[in-house]
């Protein structure tokens, strides 16, 4: 909502005189007399008793039995008085409409009063007063106001049509106040502009449509712009939003708005600062990231904010948790200001845990020793909250920044010598996660950790040590002691503990079965007979059926590889920040929740969300990277990281049990215990169960999870042949051709056809340097034509050849030599041809990354006539080496985030947004080196499009 000043009441006294005597009365019947003074002749009498009338509203008490007699104190000539008298009508005027109409003349006359005081005060009461009967009247005032000789009333009038606005919306689109508040947009006097856009923003966000009623345009933001300087500062405020719904038609006008926006960073009003720095976000969008202006501009967002921290703790939350957003989405501009997160020893609470938050997110290889040594001795402070987040803070430390675990290990190992309680068992629950982190390198910690077991009293804390314990049983001879010393109060564990117990035994007994049988038995027996925890008593079954008939099976289930665990993961939805990042200075940046989630009604349901990049301002962007850089070979930083393949093998199918009356915990074990297996007639089950295993492979884990069915019925698209070079320019040798993927290798498939009077033999083939360093892998294999004769042949390519930046990238340039002569043409590589099968990453990796790699490059495409739904969709694409990762549904639109990589080791993270019903589709795409995306939209075109 418009904030508007309230109407001030002052009320002149002489010294002698206080406002306490209009509450207190010992007169009986007071309405009585109220109503005898509002009648009395003289004037000074008559505004004693309306202050008394208001005096009385203002406790509560009911005063609207005199509403016809203070309404007949109107007409009069004193400001105070008619002050007083307006804001007793717009109180009561809902109760009483009837007599609410007695005062519209009064009204009506003020609007036109010489004193340009009456007539604003006039005009916003009557917005004021939500009396359908009432507006009727107001609309010809309200017009005249609108174009009224003092600015005063201009300003005022212009709020008074957003509230005409929520009163009646037709009523403001059929009288034509819209055209009349776009004027006010070129008002020379600045508050009334500022008012303007105050309204307009207003109605265009209780629009029923949802849709901006009013649209800007580069002359009305120009005006705006001129404004600003001018303006106070919620004035400032109100322009600077509505630039921020703008998007300028191209850079070179970004530019401009930025240039004119960046002295605002320098206002003393935070939330000035804060709307500047939205609109300055939303725009680096827009410009290209690697020039001069951007990374100025950059330079400059810095101070400000830094600036905000220096204000009172409330103002200081504010800003933190602004910070944190942008942060997130460019760290860049704070990286080299860790010193002013760090903690003071009077921040209240609140502040502390904002800040420490962002100094993790800002950590990094360069400034971790400053960072540890503040988390340190944070974790001696007095405040136990701060001191547990400032030990966690340690751990997401030694995850984030690797070269600096084996330090946090360290500062752990040192705070767990400190024995005090709570340290000790925050500083056991990072460790488990450096363990999953960086496996088989801090175990030699794990006696120092045990030393501590009888001291741990918190849920978490236990269950982290049970953890560990279990996964590191074969490295601790008395690991059934310490499990068997949790059972004997087994029931009595919070339920987070009982699951981990339960595991870690089971790890224990299929590591040493020998001698953990009983125990195993134990606990199997107390999960499934003497708890009431459906979770607990189900996964003990689940345990319990493993064990007793395929314990390899349960092998490969219980002691399987844990997935990669990243620091980085509370960090937003890029989708959500992105929509955040646009709320910058509102509630919804402190919340870090979008507005629908805790704002019902009007204005709830319009989304905001950053600029897109168009590809051709990516392709701009392009022409002026060197070539030396353009495509990074196998040594760069992106294919070093990521170019593993850290796929798993699909798990062997589990065989089927030999009856349904299985003796529990009984032959099952004789594998684990020594024993043969035993031969029966269902040891052929694997091996039948293999074809169809081997069948459903190809859909792989991601059909399990994201609901997408088997590939095996979606091949690789097959683009048809195309003449590469026409008989004409072959001296009668007309070469068709097109390039496929097949068993991991890139084909060319051509069609020779000797058109010519006479034979060709002798044929071979040469590529030119190329973007991906394609070469043949074999001599070029063409028997000889004879006239009219036509052969098909595939000639495999391998990418280890030299490296040239192409234009466009894919563009392949021939050489094909024959007994005739050398022919020379060129040809473009389709994309899906490149793609590697094992593009796929893991969720927490590709989240990772998607953060780590600059929003600068990310360009989004436009796609169109996508037929089927989000999982044919990504059917398609999986058959074509694209990988869903994660599918979610957001606000009733399916988004589908992907990865593939490409045989250079430059891997492309993508996110596919559709929506149900409709063939058109935005694709977001993120990766080290943007020059690939018009290779990858192209690919996407065709691959939608295909049956």
């Amino acid at each position: 909502m418009i904030p508007v000043a309230p109407i001030q009441l002052r009320i002149f006294d002489t010294p002698k005189m206080t406002d306490s005597k209009y509450f207190t009365t010992t007169k009986k019947g007071e309405i009585f007399e109220l109503k005898s003074e509002l009648n009395n002749d003289k004037k000074e009498k008559k505004k004693e008793a309306v202050k008394k009338v208001i005096a009385s509203m203002t406790v509560g008490k009911d005063v609207s039995a005199l509403f016809p007699d203070v309404v007949n104190c109107m007409q009069t000539d004193n400001l105070e008085l008619k002050k007083l008298v307006y804001l007793y009508l717009m109180n009561y005027a809902k109760s009483q409409p009837d007599m609410a109409i007695m005062a519209v003349n009064t009204f009506v006359k003020d609007c036109e009063d010489t004193n340009p005081l009456i007539r604003a005060l006039a005009v916003r009461t009557m917005g004021c007063i939500r009396v359908d009967k009432i507006t009727e009247y107001l609309c010809e005032p309200l017009r005249k106001c609108l174009k009224d000789e003092d600015p005063y009333v201009r300003k005022t009038a212009a709020v008074c049509v957003a509230k005409l606005y929520d009163i009646s919306s037709s009523m403001v689109e059929d009288q034509g106040f819209l055209d009349q508040l776009k004027d006010l947009l070129s008002d020379s006097n600045p508050m009334v502009v500022a008012n303007a856009v105050a309204a307009l923003s207003e109605i265009n966000e209780a629009s029923a449509s949802g849709q901006p009623l009013v649209e800007m345009n580069s002359a009305t933001i120009n005006k705006l712009l001129t404004a600003l300087n001018e303006c106070t500062e919620w004035g400032q405020v109100f322009i600077l939003d509505s630039l921020a719904n703008y998007t300028p038609k191209d850079e070179r006008e970004a530019q401009s708005i930025c240039e004119r926006i960046t002295p605002r960073l320098a206002h003393a009003n935070a939330a000035v600062v804060l709307s500047a720095i939205k609109v300055l976000m939303k725009l680096l969008e827009i410009l290209a990231g690697d020039n001069d202006f951007c990374s100025m501009l950059t330079k400059k967002l810095a101070p400000p904010l830094v600036t905000l921290l220096s204000s009172e703790p409330e103002v200081q939350y504010v800003a933190l948790r602004n910070i944190n957003l942008i942060v997130q989405k460019r760290p860049d501009i704070l990286k080299h200001e860790m010193k002013v997160f760090f903690v003071k020893y009077n921040d209240p609470i609140y502040v502390k845990l904002e800040k420490l938050d962002i100094m993790i997110r800002l950590a990094n290889q360069s400034n971790i020793a400053q960072v540890l040594s503040e988390l340190k001795e944070y974790a001696t402070e007095v405040d136990v909250d701060f001191v547990r987040k400032a030990v966690r803070a340690i751990g997401r430390c030694a995850i984030k920044v690797e070269p600096s675990a084996e330090r946090c290990v360290s500062t752990l190992l040192d705070l767990i010598q400190t024995k005090v309680n709570y340290v000790v068992q925050e500083a056991i629950v990072v460790i488990k996660d450096i363990f999953r982190k960086y496996p088989n390198k801090y175990e030699s910690i794990i006696s120092t950790l045990c030393e501590n077991l009888d001291t741990l009293d918190e849920p978490e804390a236990r269950a982290s040590m049970v953890w560990i314990i279990g996964e590191y049983a074969e490295r601790i001879d008395n690991a059934d002691e310490l499990l068997d010393g949790f059972l004997e109060g087994f029931q009595d564990e919070n339920a987070q503990v009982q699951l981990q117990l339960l595991t870690a035994v089971v790890k224990l007994f299929l590591k040493r079965p020998a001698d953990t049988q009983e125990l195993v038995q134990h606990i199997l027996s107390l999960a499934t007979q003497d708890s009431d925890n459906p979770d607990l008593r189900d996964r003990g079954f689940i345990y319990w059926r493993l064990l007793s008939t395929d314990p390899a099976a349960a092998k490969e289930v219980v002691l399987a590889d844990k997935p990669l665990i990243s620091e980085e993961t509370d960090l937003l939805e890029p989708t959500l920040l992105d929509e955040l990042i646009c709320h910058i200075s509102s509630l919804a940046s402190v919340y870090h929740k979008p507005p629908t989630a805790f704002v019902e009604g009007r204005g709830a349901g319009v989304r905001k969300s950053l600029p897109n990049r168009s590809a051709s301002a990516a392709g701009e962007e392009n022409a002026s990277v060197p070539e030396a850089t353009v495509i990074p070979n196998q040594e760069s930083l992106i294919g070093d990281l990521l170019s593993m393949d850290i796929g798993a093998p699909a798990a062997p199918a589990a065989p089927a049990p030999a009856s349904s009356n299985v003796d529990l915990l009984g032959g099952g074990l004789d594998i684990l215990l020594g024993g043969g297996p035993s031969v029966t007639s269902n040891d052929t089950a694997p091996a039948a169960a293999a074809p169809a295993a081997g069948g459903s492979a190809a859909g792989g884990l991601l059909g399990d999870i994201f609901g997408i069915g088997p590939v095996s019925s979606t091949n690789m698209i097959q683009i048809p042949k195309i003449t590469w070079l026409p008989a004409d320019k072959g001296k009668g040798l007309e070469i068709q051709g097109t390039f496929s993927r097949r068993a991991g290798q890139v084909y060319m498939d051509m069609t020779f056809t000797n058109k010519a009077m006479q034979a060709m033999t002798g044929f071979a083939i040469q590529l030119n340097k190329n973007s991906f360093g394609l070469v043949p892998s074999a001599p070029l294999q063409v028997a000889p034509l004879q006239p009219s004769q036509s052969v098909d042949t595939s000639l495999s390519l391998g990418t280890t050849g030299p490296v040239q930046r192409m234009e466009p990238l894919n563009n392949l340039q021939v050489a094909i030599k024959n007994n005739v002569d050398i022919f020379y043409f060129a040809c473009l590589v389709h994309g899906n041809v490149l793609f590697v099968e094992d593009g796929q990453l893991d969720k927490r990796v590709f989240l990772t990354t998607w953060k780590e790699i600059p929003a600068a490059n990310e360009v989004q495409y436009n796609l169109h006539g996508i037929v089927g739904t989000a999982d044919t969709v990504a059917a398609k694409m999986t058959a074509n080496s694209i990988f869903t990762i994660a599918k979610r549904n957001v606000e009733g639109q399916d988004m589908l985030y992907q990865s593939l990589k490409l045989t250079n080791n430059i891997w492309v993270l993508l996110e596919l947004k559709l929506s149900p019903g409709s063939s058109d589709a935005t694709l977001s795409l993120k990766t080290r080196s943007v020059e690939v995306g018009a290779i990858i939209f192209a690919a996407y075109e065709q691959i939608i499009r295909s049956p």
